[in-house]
């Protein structure tokens, strides 16, 4: 098993409260490679929830495949509000989601600069006809694997959050 029994008893759960709404999620991952859509799928049933995944790692994923303005990633850097804000409005008009979460970050070891450090991971959520939030995270230079750990926790939290507005 990939994922620990408490993850995925709160994905469980969560793909219960989608189910029962009749609301379809969508992610567009960077920085944690697919791992949100990977611990979602591990729950029985989810394809009813689960409408689809991106996993958009280079800057031209994001451009070609969400639709991401190469402008915006020159002006901003691919690890941004505005690049995850772009990010989770393209994977919505992509899908055929009611709810979209854009994950993209710094997981480290390298990459990093004084303004972007190890550890700062942007969210985008944005629900079908509602405005598209933006969350910052700092967790710090943990390690690439808990970083990556900590924004798929917190992903869940933020798709629980989004599943008040559906």
């Amino acid at each position: 098993m990939m994922f620990d029994a408490a993850l995925i008893t709160r994905a469980s759960v969560l793909i219960a409260a989608y189910r029962e709404r009749q609301a379809r999620l969508v992610t567009a991952e960077s920085c944690t490679g697919g791992l949100v859509a990977a611990l979602l799928t591990e729950v029985a049933g989810s394809s009813q929830v689960v409408e689809r995944g991106f996993v958009t790692y280079s800057n031209e994923a994001k451009a070609e495949i969400l639709g991401v303005d190469f402008n915006l990633i020159s002006a901003h850097g691919a690890v941004s509000e505005p690049v995850a804000r772009a990010m989770a409005e393209g994977a919505l008009a992509h899908s055929r989601a009611d709810v979209a979460l854009a994950i993209t970050g710094i997981a480290g070891p390298g990459g990093a600069t004084a303004a972007k450090p190890v550890g700062l991971v942007h969210f985008g959520l944005v629900a079908a006809g509602r405005a598209t939030r933006h969350i910052e995270r700092r967790y710090g230079d943990l390690g690439r694997s808990e970083v990556r750990r900590c924004a798929v926790e917190d992903a869940l939290g933020f798709l629980e959050m989004a599943l008040e507005k559906v």
